[in-house]
């Protein structure tokens, strides 16, 4: 397995934990990291032999506690546009990852850090994290998918007043207008977010990556649309090995033992 300078990629088991590990800039994405983190997503692209992939940070202060400022500082109308074309990239693989991608967020979760938990498919919060958009406050916008994604998520109006006023909301608040799927005690979140992932695992792969694909691109159509995928991924996993061995391990009352084909 590839070794990084700003992150922290271990398997465990059919689990791959990844880690933002900045823990002196509170694992704030800079452009190395972004870069890292796209990487290693494509490195891991077709093994299929992972069930979910696991982002959190290091420490217990920040999950990602927004883009670099000392890079954000520099940037012009050029490479500002750049700058986001990376981080717009870094988000839209995570969001097409053939597997799911569980966001353990274990504190403040900002700017890009709440972006980046955005592009994951389900998210699991401290009682202690703070989430929020806070660009404006820079006199900045988000640039890594956020006025697009938070509103999808939370509805326009409650994405409007995160995104306008810059400010921040504490775990229970994200909980509630549905940012955050799930709230723990900061010592369970981990153990939590494992055993959500290992019970993913657990299911037949090949029927977890066509749902995620079915959930993703449907949002971006229309519902007669979104339904034709669903039946074309439906019928393909009707033809799979994996539906015929889910179903004959149901009738004889045994787990079954999924390939992924």
């Amino acid at each position: 397995m590839a070794e990084y300078k700003n992150i922290l990629v271990e398997r465990k088991d059919k689990v791959l934990v990844v880690t933002v590990n900045r823990p002196r800039a509170l694992n704030a994405l800079n452009m190395e990291t972004v870069v890292e983190m796209q990487q290693m997503l494509h490195y891991h692209w077709k093994d299929d032999t992972i069930g979910c992939v696991v982002i959190t940070g290091s420490g217990d202060k920040a999950f990602v506690a927004g883009a670099d400022i000392s890079e954000i500082a520099d940037l012009d109308v050029r490479s500002g546009a750049d700058f986001s074309a990376h981080g717009l990239y870094l988000m839209k693989t995570i969001q097409n990852f053939p597997r799911p991608v569980i966001a353990a967020i274990n504190g403040f979760a900002l700017g890009g850090g709440c972006e980046l938990a955005l592009a994951c498919d389900i998210r699991l919060a401290s009682e202690k994290a703070k989430l929020g958009q806070p660009e404006v406050n820079l006199g900045i916008i988000p640039g890594f998918g956020g006025t697009q994604r938070l509103a999808r998520l939370v509805g326009r109006g409650k994405a409007m007043q995160l995104i306008l006023t810059g400010d921040m909301i504490n775990a229970q608040e994200a909980y509630r207008i549905g940012l955050v799927d799930e709230l723990y005690p900061p010592e369970q979140l981990m153990d939590k977010a494992m055993e959500m992932a290992n019970t993913i695992c657990t299911r037949g792969p090949l029927a977890v990556s066509m749902a995620k694909e079915c959930v993703n691109r449907g949002l971006d159509v229309n519902l007669t649309a979104g339904c034709d995928l669903e039946k074309a991924n439906f019928g393909a996993v009707c033809g799979s090995g994996d539906k015929n061995e889910g179903c004959e391990a149901f009738l004889e009352k045994r787990p079954p033992k999924f390939s992924g084909h």
